[in-house]
């Protein structure tokens, strides 16, 4: 089964988008990793949530864990106060990596192949337009479609 196929539409921010929004899109559409895209709609980044979620984590309290039961509830609105005026590229991780993506033709394998090897629980799959620089987000494969693909190919679904 080709990638275009497989892919399905997910939810993404783009890099001048507030750092506010991702976190928001993150928590409300109950994301495994945010799905990133440049100003021309090119794969930025694919960031884990558990990356998102040490970007909300003081430094001190990641030096230090015990700090973090004096900290209850009442202060966790200050966690997400320094997210004022910064853009999604302003906060991924600096950590980053070019998502992996594949063309639409891209066969299951190949797609499988991309995800264990980038450690990322989904790949883009874009499209290339008339000009050699436009590029189309055609949707993404998560690993939970690998996986139905794999069980529903081998009768076992």
């Amino acid at each position: 089964m080709p990638a275009r196929d497989l892919a399905e539409p997910y939810p993404h921010v783009t890099t001048d988008d507030p750092a506010i929004d991702a976190v928001r899109l993150l928590a409300e559409k109950d994301l495994a990793a945010l799905l990133v895209l440049d100003a021309d709609g090119v794969p930025y980044a694919v960031v884990p949530g558990s990356q998102l979620v040490r970007q909300l984590v003081p430094e001190y309290v990641m030096e230090d864990p015990l700090l973090a039961a004096v900290i209850d509830d009442r202060h966790a609105d200050a966690l997400t106060e320094g997210l004022d005026g910064m853009t999604v590229s302003e906060w991924l991780p600096r950590r980053t990596f070019k998502p992996p993506y594949v063309g639409p033709d891209a066969v299951v394998l190949q797609i499988a192949a991309v995800m264990a090897r980038a450690h990322v629980p989904l790949v883009a799959v874009i499209e290339h337009g008339g000009r050699a620089d436009q590029v189309r987000l055609v949707g993404v494969v998560t690993a939970a479609a690998l996986t139905r693909h794999f069980l529903e190919a081998g009768g076992r679904a």
